[in-house]
């Protein structure tokens, strides 16, 4: 059953809205990046932040009040005409909600403990609802009013990815006639410093596939989709044409060195779009600019398109969304497809040209490289996360 996806609000460090980012994307304007001081202890770091004021929640929803749900709403607001017609046409217990995050309102709540560990008592605006995991999905739920499946998957970098993968299944057994689907996470202290730990942390903008790579640059964003089994007569006519995951458990942090997993992720994900590896236009690579994960995406890549496929990381622009990355990324693949893209730009690969000759050469997408002009035309997107989780969406024009 085809998946269409009628509606897309968004913002990241490339932009509040989906025309800015799609302008900024396709320019490879890596400005969003910028260092900051505060994230980690007595140094500045890059960081991919969202600019701007975000909207306050309604009055009645304060009890859901974070950053995190802050820029989920922005991005909700940007589509809430279409979310209010499917309401409207299906009925409140016919529309899901399926979101993917990793720190929910963490942030406010390591704040909250810190002042309770001060003054022995949480700050006013502190509720410990505010970090929980189902946070971004109850908060949307009691906003629209909506009686469906409400619920957040946290698996970590692939978490919404596996959002969009979730939300097709709710279509096609029935249970749903639309979902509002995609991710969100913001900045915070917390996992700057897990990651700094790791020694994954780069001090400079990110360098995937590079040889002189050194880790990634952290980033805050949200990606939402209205997913339905009817098309909108008045939206794009994409679809999300095919998904798969594994789960190799080769380690807590580190990749599977040969790709063994990313490689099966990505081998279904054809199989259930009912494609041949020729047949695709694009990849999103996962690309974070780590050791280990460009060497291991790099290897799964070579093997399953022998040929080439054109490919870049959009991560140098955006930063590592992390729970927000699988639909920030495929939210990139829904604007190359759009109709307002009218020169069928491809999102460039920004990076210091220096190929690491330990791994095979990718065709890395240059500035002004286009897609094909005639349709069908076919995007893949990859996402990998720690525990050795893989997932891989395939993106299209609408059969």
């Amino acid at each position: 059953m085809t998946a269409y996806l009628n509606a897309l609000g968004l913002n990241c460090a490339l932009g509040g809205n989906k025309t800015e980012v799609s302008t900024h994307l396709f320019a490879a304007d890596t400005s969003g990046m910028r260092e900051a001081a505060g994230w980690v202890p007595d140094r500045a770091l890059p960081v991919a932040a969202v600019r701007g004021e975000l909207p306050q929640l309604p009055a009645h929803l304060q009890q859901h009040g974070s950053r995190n749900n802050r820029l989920l709403f922005d991005a909700a607001l940007q589509i809430e005409d279409e979310i209010r017609r499917a309401i409207q046409r299906y009925g409140s217990s016919r529309i899901g909600i399926v979101l993917g995050t990793s720190t929910s309102g963490i942030d406010e709540a390591s704040h909250g403990i810190a002042a309770y560990l001060r003054d022995q008592h949480f700050p006013s605006s502190y509720d410990y609802h505010q970090q929980e995991l189902s946070a971004p999905a109850n908060f949307l739920a009691d906003w629209l009013q909506l009686s469906g499946p409400a619920y957040v998957i946290s698996t970590a970098c692939t978490s919404s990815a596996r959002a969009l993968m979730s939300a097709q299944r709710l279509l096609d057994l029935g249970i749903c006639d639309a979902v509002i689907c995609g991710g969100v996470d913001s900045l915070c202290q917390l996992t700057l410093n897990g990651f700094l730990a790791l020694e994954a942390i780069s001090s400079q903008r990110c360098n995937p596939f590079s040889r002189n790579r050194d880790g990634i640059n952290i980033g805050e964003a949200a990606a939402l989709f209205l997913m339905s089994r009817e098309r909108d007569a008045n939206a794009p006519t994409i679809a999300l044409l095919g998904y798969g995951a594994s789960s190799d458990a080769h380690h807590i942090s580190a990749p599977e060195p040969t790709g063994a997993g990313a490689l099966v992720a990505m081998r279904k994900a054809l199989q259930h779009a009912q494609l041949q590896p020729r047949q695709i236009d694009y990849l999103n690579l996962h690309g974070t600019a780590t050791q280990h994960n460009d060497a291991m995406e790099s290897l799964a890549v070579q093997a399953l398109f022998p040929e080439g496929v054109p490919c870049s990381s959009t991560k140098p622009m955006s930063g590592h969304t992390l729970g927000a990355a699988g639909a920030l990324e495929a939210a990139f693949c829904w604007l190359t497809l759009a109709a307002e893209n009218t020169r069928n730009q491809l999102p460039p690969h920004v990076w210091d040209g220096q190929q690491d000759v330990d791994l095979p050469a990718l065709n890395l997408v240059k500035s002004g490289e286009c897609l094909p002009a005639n349709a069908p035309r076919r995007l893949m997107s990859n996402s990998f996360a720690f525990g050795g989780n893989n997932a891989c969406l395939i993106l299209g024009d609408a059969p």
